[in-house]
């Protein structure tokens, strides 16, 4: 069984092997807020990206705005092929309501497949105690739906060691979090946690999903393609 190494030198070396084909993928909760940090403060040629679904909440637009304006590394934004409006015209209206698998597909999936083009390598900020679908993550591994190798650097850390980081280093997050969202996606499908709830209860509420499907292993989301695919 391998040991975990600190973030850093997992990250420091990541840019080592797959620089330039290397980047991270930024959801702008607290923990790619820290892997954000730590990229810039090692100066690591990693470049960043974030899906923008068009449903992000306005803090977390704002959060982008500072982080870009602090660290002086530019986040690309990937946005899906439709406009919100056009989704509406092609499905029907507020598709993540009636079938949040294909508004995630459309939105992030898809969009994420295009960022993965013509990399060797992705950074994501996955933690292994987030959800059971995480819960074997090595800190580095192979990608096998992308083809490519997924580096977790974050994916031993607990939420304390997290949390740890950010007080220490004055990390920007969203002010979301102070008001009781721990997992922050898109507008219509993020609600605060009540006390006592798993951290990802805010996600989907009402509905049996807690992923939107960018991080399940490669037989789980070939099981929930099929299942989308059945007659």
């Amino acid at each position: 069984m391998s040991v975990d190494r600190s973030p850093d030198e997992v990250l420091e070396e990541a840019a080592r092997r797959f620089a330039p084909r290397i980047a991270l993928a930024l959801g702008f909760g607290r923990e790619g807020c820290v892997l954000l940090d730590m990229i810039a403060r090692a100066s690591l040629p990693i470049r960043v990206f974030t899906l923008d679904t068009g449903l992000l909440l306005p803090e977390t637009y704002a959060l982008w705005r500072r982080l870009e304006e602090r660290t002086g590394i530019p986040i690309e934004a990937v946005r899906p092929g439709q406009t919100i409006e056009q989704q509406a015209e092609a499905e029907g209206e507020s598709l993540w309501a009636r079938q949040p698998d294909r508004c995630c597909e459309l939105r992030k999936l898809v969009p994420l497949g295009r960022a993965l083009a013509g990399l060797d390598a992705w950074v994501t900020a996955i933690r292994r105690e987030q959800t059971r679908e995480r819960a074997n993550a090595a800190q580095v591994e192979r990608d096998e739906r992308h083809g490519l190798v997924k580096v977790n650097p974050l994916a031993a850390w607990t939420a304390a060691d997290v949390a740890s980081y950010v007080t220490r280093h004055g990390v920007p997050t969203n002010p979301l979090h102070d008001r009781g969202y721990e997992s922050i996606g898109c507008l219509p499908c993020t609600t605060p946690v009540l006390p006592g709830e798993d951290p990802r209860a805010g996600r989907w509420r009402g509905a049996p999903k807690t992923e939107c499907g960018l991080h399940l292993p490669t037989r789980i989301a070939n099981q929930q393609e099929t299942e989308r695919n059945a007659p």
